[in-house]
């Protein structure tokens, strides 16, 4: 985002309203202290329980750590404006916020397709599955997922950090986004849209197809399952990811049905609130409470905490 005269920005916020600020900051600051404190919890049991070292929950993970990332990345700054009333972000902190906030987002999507091929590997094939999803292959899968985060971020941010801002400072948004970021650029944003628009719809169509394989391939396997208890725990294994899935692509698509920059963003505020604060919040619920050797570790660390053994 090349720039001569402009080396800070506005970010208006959600509302301009004093009594709403006050319950936007409890719901955002309750939210994202809850979205911490559920997703490190998730990270603490599989680090500690050894019960929880297979590759559903390495990716779970993995899954929570970027969550934390992607919610830190916006949030906090939020909350500080409405704190301190100071709505003003520096050029090199916005292109900083665009691109972290960018980046766990889009590998969040590739790692949901990995944590969907390894639900596919643990129900088709389960006597290979410990062969097939290795602690080696594990970290491949993550580390290609952010990787493929990266690669899928630069032409969209090779073409941004070329923008002009000459006009305006002002950004329609409570944290730096691209759509709200073109909407004041003084050059010409066509080129700038339409590639962040295919890599969008790229990274949902290869993400998705993964997915969808994956799922065609488990429920061929699950309806040819002899016993209803066999379908059902298969099922249920499967349960929590895709209800994480329908959440994240949901509201992506949603965000992309609207690809020129110069239409209002009202809305995907809305949108961005969901994807930053509330999807962060009920994702380790999901996992957790759809979980019962999540459940299970939970309650033995509680106890183990909490009663003292006797002497």
């Amino acid at each position: 985002m090349r720039n001569h005269t402009i080396t800070t920005f506005i970010l208006l916020g959600l509302t301009d309203d004093q009594q709403l600020q006050v319950l936007v900051f409890v719901f955002l600051f309750f939210t994202y202290s809850l979205s911490i404190t559920g997703n490190l919890t998730i990270i603490s049991l599989i680090l500690v329980d050894p019960r929880l070292k297979t590759a559903m929950y390495y990716f779970l993970r993995s899954f929570a750590l970027l969550e934390i990332s992607f919610t830190s990345a916006s949030i906090p700054r939020y909350l500080y404006s409405i704190a301190t009333g100071d709505k003003i972000i520096t050029y090199n902190a916005c292109v900083g916020q665009v691109f972290f906030t960018d980046l766990f987002g889009v590998t969040e999507f590739f790692l949901l397709a990995a944590m969907s091929y390894d639900r596919y590997a643990a129900i088709c094939r389960p006597l290979h599955y410990v062969t097939i999803m290795n602690p080696t292959v594990c970290r491949s899968l993550v580390f290609c997922s952010l990787v493929a985060g990266l690669l899928i971020l630069i032409p969209p941010l090779s073409l941004g950090l070329k923008l002009e801002f000459c006009d305006s400072n002002i950004i329609d948004h409570f944290i730096c986004d691209a759509f709200p970021l073109l909407k004041i650029a003084c050059s010409d944003t066509w080129s700038m849209e339409q590639t962040v628009l295919i890599c969008a719809v790229l990274t949902l169509i290869i993400t998705l197809v993964c997915v969808v394989l994956s799922y065609i391939y488990i429920i061929k396997t699950v309806l040819r399952f002899p016993s209803a208890q066999q379908k059902r725990k298969a099922y249920s294994t499967s349960s929590s990811h895709m209800i994480v899935v329908s959440i994240t692509y949901g509201s992506c698509i949603f965000i992309y049905i609207k690809p020129s920059a110069k239409e209002e963003v009202a809305i995907n505020k809305g949108v961005t609130v969901l994807t930053t604060s509330i999807a962060p919040v009920l994702n380790p619920f999901i996992y957790t409470l759809r979980n019962k050797q999540v459940k299970q570790a939970f309650w033995d660390s509680i106890k183990r905490t909490v009663i003292v053994p006797k002497k």
